[in-house]
Parts: structure tokens; sequence; C-alpha cells
């Protein structure tokens, strides 16, 4: 793969962009894509080439997005990872599941949230928000069940309003 370091005029921030089969291990999370654009926010002499690294201000990801963390996958065409915000923004042709497919969700645009196990999921008229879920089990009379009526179905006692 190829790997481009660009600078930026911003002295307090350095960009990296990285191409082609990119991927990023972070702390519970894995992120795969075609591109990646880093932008960290550094300090120091900022004439510098490499300044000295302070924190990540966002990664912008593009083609084949897909990101894991814990048991569910999301994946995208783009995605911004904004660690200052906690959060994790995936946009365009949206899929979010369990990795063992009980739940899959998708939709035009989505936001992850750090620590939590929430996903927001926002559809559009061309990507409408869909959600496919485990069949629902079987609420009807059992097979050779009498449908006797139940108490519930008794019926009501009819009450008149004073005159």
């Amino acid at each position: 793969g190829l790997t481009e370091i660009v600078s930026n005029s911003k002295a307090a921030e350095s960009t990296f962009t990285l191409h082609d089969n990119v991927v990023v291990t972070a702390n519970n999370m894995k992120l795969s894509c075609d591109r990646l654009v880093v932008v960290a926010r550094r300090t120091g002499d900022p004439k510098a080439t490499f300044g000295k690294w302070q924190d990540f201000k966002s990664l912008n990801a593009t083609g084949h997005v897909r990101i894991i963390q814990g048991d569910r996958e999301a994946s995208g065409d783009r995605a911004e990872v904004l660690p200052s915000e906690d959060k994790v923004t995936i946009y365009d042709n949206v899929t979010i599941r369990t990795l063992d497919n009980r739940m899959v969700q998708t939709g035009a645009k989505a936001t992850l949230y750090r620590g939590e196990m929430r996903a927001v999921i926002e559809g559009s008229a061309r990507q409408p928000n869909r959600l496919v879920l485990p069949e629902l089990k079987d609420l009807g009379p059992k097979k050779g069940e009498d449908k006797k009526a139940s108490p519930a179905a008794e019926p009501t006692p009819k009450v008149e309003a004073p005159k």
C-alpha cells in the first residue's frame, strides 16, 4: 500500500493520509477502509517536521468502511471518528449488525457512542431505516388447545350515564 504524509498550514495539527487496505486497531475498535485521513493535534516547535503528538482530532475513512466494536459491526461508504466527542458517524449505505446476525439495521446515517452499545440510525427517502430481528415466537393458541374465551374476553357490564 501507499502511505502519504501531508502537511497543512496549521502548526497545531498534522494530517496523515493513508491509502489501500488501511486497518486501524484501537482500544475496543477495529476500522478498515480504502482511504483514511488522520488529523492529529500536536505540540512543540511548529517548524519541526514531526511535532510532539498530543491526541487525535479526527479520523475520516472512505471506501468500504468497516468498523468492529465488541460484538457489533458497522459498515458504510464513509465514516468520521471524533475521539473528543466520543462518537463515530457512518454515512451512506449504512449497515449495523451483531456479529451473530441476530440483529441487522440499515439506513443512510448512523452514530455510535463510546462506552454504549447504542447506535442512532437515520433513514432517508433513498435509504429508509430498516430493522431485521429474530423471528417473534408464536403468540397464538397452541395446537389442539380449546379456544375458550379468556377472562379478559368476558363481556363488560354496560353502564349508563345518569340522566
